[in-house]
């Protein structure tokens, strides 16, 4: 049967690209199909406009350490609008690179939703039918909402970059990176933040020490942090609950100002303020209540159920070691298959199906040791097992250490820091390292490359500490702290 393309790829983000890519670079004819913007959620909605608002956030900061430090500086205010514009600007700039490198490599592109028809055809939202040897769906995931009363109300990491206010008060309900992580910015940038979280601690399934440590810094930047809690039920706030309300933002007009009030931010109205209450009996109301309470695979209405791909119970495509769904003209990559959600896995997961597909070198994609960071304020950065995990596996030893930082120390700021590795008794390899620290996540990417190499913590010890930073704690820990 004649195709009209050796590879269709359903979505257009970071994974989906690269496979286009590289799969066209060996001479395959290629067409990717996507129904917003190119870049996916790193580009658009994730990765990159977050980093850019924690490096807005982290400058309320610095302007306190710049005068600790003799430098004559003002607070001045946030400019959310301002801001705002520009950073559209820079993504309107990276989907159109993203476009580029595309066309560069001759692959056809479809500014349209694409579903599947049966194995080897896809049905365009132009009407369009595409017939492919291949078909590889790289739809990635989409925010999640909680199922409560008037849920619609509150708004998900998607909306938050597409605010034309910024809110006085928020609440952010959940505990994983996503939500921690925008407390932090929104905190950093004059929010009044409470957040809610149903566990008893934040940032589930990583080190117990690394995340408690997370959560005592963010408490004490003033973020109003409640473990153990959840939103009940929520509603339009009404002149009654206004009226009643002790509003935690800095306008006078919305009522008491808290003794922490937050840094005035500019052109800040309200857009509608949300009545809450809470598992603990809390109501209470917030200029706007954000859910960061997990994500769900793109596969609805993709036609996977009409070309028999097997589906997994959280909407997840099912896909074998090297990414190949029950069909085998169908492969799904990144987060659609909820593995690893993580956009550099995305792409290796890509570069391994091309080599499977395309140049016959069947290759699994690697998804031991990967390095990650969250980046709340400090940082967390981690590789590895975590201690709890590593205990239940074998005996450990555990080398620990937690300090006040020189350069905040000297600004007067009671922020400490984490350095932390987990190690094998019998084997003596590092089987994880947890960092909290300011560029906790430039320090983890180099530390993984030991980790991932299987060096021992004799490796660490022979490596000379630089001297005077954060990480020299690395290599200078002689003692374990204690064994398990």
């Amino acid at each position: 049967m004649a195709f009209d393309y050796d590879l269709f790829v359903i979505g257009g983000g970071s994974g989906g690209v690269r496979a286009a890519r590289v799969a066209a670079a060996e001479g395959a004819k290629v067409a990717l199909a996507e129904e917003y913007r190119m870049g996916g959620t790193c580009v658009i909605r994730g990765c990159v406009p977050k980093k850019l608002m924690v490096f807005a956030s982290s400058y309320r900061e610095s302007f306190a350490d710049a005068r600790a430090y003799g430098w004559d500086v003002a607070d001045g205010t946030f400019d959310w609008p301002g801001f705002r514009t520009h950073l559209h600007k820079e993504l309107d700039r990276l989907e159109q690179v993203y476009r580029g490198l595309l066309d560069g490599s001759k692959v056809q592109i479809f500014d349209a939703r694409a579903r599947l028809k049966d194995p080897h055809t896809v049905v365009l939202s132009t009407g369009e039918e595409r017939t492919a040897k291949h078909i590889l769906v790289a739809t990635g995931g989409r925010p999640s909402a909680p199922s409560i009363p008037n849920a619609h109300l509150g708004i998900s990491s998607n909306e938050i970059f597409l605010m034309d206010k910024m809110p006085k008060s928020i609440l952010i309900v959940g505990g994983g990176y996503i939500a921690c992580e925008f407390a932090c910015i929104l905190n950093g940038l004059g929010v009044k933040v409470t957040q809610y979280y149903r566990g008893a601690q934040i940032l589930r399934g990583f080190d117990d020490e690394a995340r408690g440590l997370v959560a005592e810094m963010m408490r004490d930047r003033g973020i109003d942090l409640h473990l153990g809690t959840n939103v009940l039920t929520m509603r339009a706030a009404d002149t009654e609950d206004l009226a009643s309300a002790t509003f935690t933002g800095s306008d006078p007009a919305m009522g008491a100002a808290s003794s922490d009030a937050a840094i005035p931010i500019s052109d800040a109205e309200y857009s509608g303020p949300v009545w809450t209450k809470a598992t603990n009996g809390t109501e209470k109301v917030f200029d706007a209540v954000l859910f960061a309470t997990g994500r769900t695979p793109n596969t609805d209405d993709l036609g996977l159920g009409e070309a028999g791909v097997k589906v997994g119970r959280r909407g997840e495509v099912v896909v074998d070691e090297y990414s190949q769904s029950n069909i085998p003209s169908v492969y799904a990559i990144g987060d659609v298959t909820n593995r690893v959600q993580l956009t550099p896995v995305a792409i290796r997961e890509g570069m391994a199906f091309v080599e499977t597909v395309f140049k016959g070198n069947p290759t699994k994609p690697d998804h031991d040791l990967i390095p990650s960071a969250i980046f709340t304020q400090p940082e967390m950065g981690t590789v590895g097992l975590s201690e709890e995990e590593a205990r239940d596996q074998e005996p450990i030893e555990v080398y620990c250490t937690s300090f006040r930082p020189m350069q905040t120390a000297f600004a007067g700021r009671s922020d400490r820091v984490l350095m932390k590795l987990v190690v094998s008794l019998e084997t003596r390899k590092v089987l994880g390292c947890h960092i909290v620290a300011p560029q906790a996540g430039e320090m983890i990417q180099l530390a993984g490359v030991a980790v991932k190499m299987g060096a021992t913590k004799e490796d660490f010890d022979r490596v000379c500490a630089v001297h005077p930073t954060i990480s020299e704690e690395l290599v200078t820990m002689k003692t374990p702290v204690r064994t398990a």
